[in-house]
Order: C-alpha cells, then sequence, then structure tokens
C-alpha cells in the first residue's frame, strides 16, 4: 500500500511461563525468515519476570527486539500486578507494558526507573458485536 512501510512483525501468542525455551527455538526460525531490517516484538506474561527461566529470558533478549507485557486477562487488569514488576528489577528485554482499555492501572514506582522501560500500549475493546461473559 502506498505511504505504509512495514518496518516489523508482532508476535500476539501466550507462551506458558516453562515452555519460554521452546518459544526461542520457534522465533529463532521466525527471525531468520524475516527481512534482516524488520524488528520483532513479541508479547508476553507477567509471570515470565516472577517464574521464567533467566537463562530462557536471556535467549529471547537475543532473537526479539522487545516484549509487551500483557497486564490484562480478557477485559480486566490482572490483580496484584505489582508484585509481578517488583520481580522485574533483571528483566534483560526491552519492553513495553500492554494494558487494556478501561482497566485499573496505577504504575508501580520502579517501572518509570527500569533501564528496559519504553513505554505503554494500550488494548482497544471491541464495543460492538460482542458481550461480556
Amino acid at each position: 500500500m502506498p505511504g505504509n512501510e512495514v518496518v516489523g512483525l508482532q508476535v500476539d501468542f501466550d507462551a506458558a511461563t516453562r515452555g519460554i525455551a521452546g518459544y526461542a527455538r520457534f522465533l529463532h526460525d521466525l527471525r531468520k525468515r524475516l527481512p534482516q531490517d524488520w524488528k520483532l516484538s513479541i508479547t508476553g506474561l507477567m509471570d515470565w519476570s516472577a517464574h521464567g527461566d533467566p537463562d530462557a529470558l536471556l535467549r529471547l533478549a537475543g532473537l526479539i527486539d522487545e516484549v509487551v507485557i500483557q497486564t490484562y486477562q480478557g477485559r480486566s487488569t490482572i490483580p496484584g500486578y505489582e508484585d509481578y514488576f517488583r520481580r522485574m528489577k533483571d528483566f534483560p528485554i526491552p519492553f513495553r507494558v500492554a494494558l487494556v482499555e478501561g482497566g485499573s492501572w496505577q504504575a508501580p514506582p520502579m517501572l518509570s526507573r527500569h533501564p528496559q522501560f519504553k513505554g505503554y500500549v494500550v488494548f482497544l475493546l471491541s464495543r460492538t458485536g460482542s458481550r461480556e461473559r
């Protein structure tokens, strides 16, 4: 399409915390198939910071340009998200925080000082054709 330049790809897949190593293998293969100048971004679970294998996270750091940490499930913010962010002191990957439209959010004090924090992404909710269950 004229005027629109693709600069990268974001993969939105909820890889289980214990499956990060396998996900890294998939992303390694994907990275080889992408144009060299494209950025690769993924979504990730908050649990990765608390229970993820540090070695697997380091392997991801070498493959992707950023991870968008999901702070919500369905249409609402996950309770206790502050605890997960306290454990992100050594998180090795540049990240953005994904907020859900209308969710409850108070930024943890350490977040703005984290060297890998790159900002926010707000996921908008569809208002038509669906009902909350």
